[in-house]
């Protein structure tokens, strides 16, 4: 069983930056996909961007030039990095790690709360 840790969440006003860290309890180095999601009030969880190993990253449209997924496979870990971070990014934020890229097995941290203030 996979264990994921998120850490890095708080507050910060618009236009400022965060950097959150998902720990992971083993290698990542087989893990094909790391991605990180994203759950605001009242919302469905929403994907936001990921890193296959092999491939790089991939972001959505609202995130991509703002936010930047780091994969750390010697230390297991996965940060990502937000800058210009607007109210519309306030949420609870998950890391997620798919072994086989997938989708067949799954494991999720318990999240860390962003919050954006105008």
């Amino acid at each position: 069983q996979v264990q994921l840790v998120e850490s890095g969440g708080g507050l910060v006003q618009a236009g400022g930056s965060l950097r959150l860290s998902c720990a992971v309890s083993e290698s990542i180095l087989d893990i094909k996909k790391m991605a990180w999601y994203r759950q605001a009030p009242g919302k469905q969880r929403e994907f936001i961007a990921h890193h296959l190993n092999g491939a790089g990253p991939y972001y959505v449209g609202s995130v991509k030039g703002r936010f930047t997924i780091l994969r750390d496979n010697f230390k297991n870990m996965v940060h990502l990095q937000m800058s210009t971070l607007k109210p519309e990014d306030t949420g609870v934020y998950y890391c997620q790690a798919d072994p086989n890229g997938l989708g067949v097995t799954e494991y999720w941290g318990q999240g860390t709360q962003v919050t954006v203030s105008a």
